[in-house]
């Protein structure tokens, strides 16, 4: 009996082992693709890694494909109408988004799939996948509207003032943004990372979260209180607690 439990134990560490070494090789190639596609910087990269194998580990395949999916609307909006924006000097850096940045939009979608691996909570998945939401429909929102138009309305007194000002609004960019986040939703739901019942409870905390980060943009980063990547922080922190306090009221 000892003898077999042994087995079992050696046999569970290499699956183990096995499955961190398909998600360090998984995640390597894909920061060094982002990389390579100058989605990200090189510190960018790094982090990106990081990020992407705390996710894959903690939560498997489906996470890390739904962070692709982020990874995808990102890359997609950034370069939509980019010579607009670098005519704007709205445009984001051609050797793409660094480390801070990285953290700012993801980081707490990876801790909510650490703590998931931990207590086993899929709780802490819808959290996860409404961060990813948020950081989406936040990056779609700032790109399609800078893309679109070279006027924005501040989210608080609906001034009008130049795309890509902090609190900024459009029409369309909000109308992507609220895309972007029914999209990675929609995406969490195929990979079976959150129930149906959670779709829209994840989609709403998205936007919301969006929202909240032009109102922050407005009020403090206008005035150097925060930077962008503090914004985008609390952004994507408070899309994962709204969902967590939508999940306990709703269902």
């Amino acid at each position: 009996m000892k003898c077999l439990e042994s087995e079992i134990a050696i046999s569970g560490s290499l699956l183990t082992g096995s499955k961190a070494a398909v998600a360090a090789l998984v995640t390597l190639i894909f920061s060094a693709l982002a990389y390579r596609l100058k989605a990200v910087t090189r510190s960018g990269a790094v982090a990106g890694a990081m990020v992407s194998f705390a996710i894959y580990v903690s939560a498997g395949v489906g996470a890390f494909a739904a962070l692709v999916s982020l990874f995808l609307i990102a890359i997609t909006t950034t370069r939509a109408g980019y010579s607009r924006k670098q005519q704007r000097g709205t445009a984001e850096s051609s050797q793409g988004r660094s480390a801070s940045q990285i953290v700012a939009n993801v980081g707490i979608a990876a801790l909510a799939t650490v703590l998931f691996a931990i207590t086993q909570h899929s709780i802490f998945l819808v959290a996860a996948a409404a961060a990813l939401a948020e950081a989406a429909a936040d990056t779609a929102s700032s790109e399609i509207g800078e893309a679109t138009s070279g006027q924005a309305r501040l989210i608080t007194s609906f001034e009008v003032v130049p795309a890509g000002t902090d609190g900024g609004i459009t029409l369309w960019g909000t109308l992507a943004g609220a895309m972007a986040s029914l999209l990675i939703a929609g995406c969490c739901l195929v990979l079976q990372l959150i129930s149906r019942s959670s779709f829209f409870l994840v989609s709403i905390a998205g936007i919301l979260g969006m929202l909240l980060d032009s109102i922050l943009g407005a009020v403090l980063e206008r005035r150097q209180v925060l930077n962008n990547d503090m914004v985008n922080l609390l952004g994507t922190s408070t899309a994962a607690l709204i969902a967590l306090v939508l999940h306990h009221l709703c269902l």
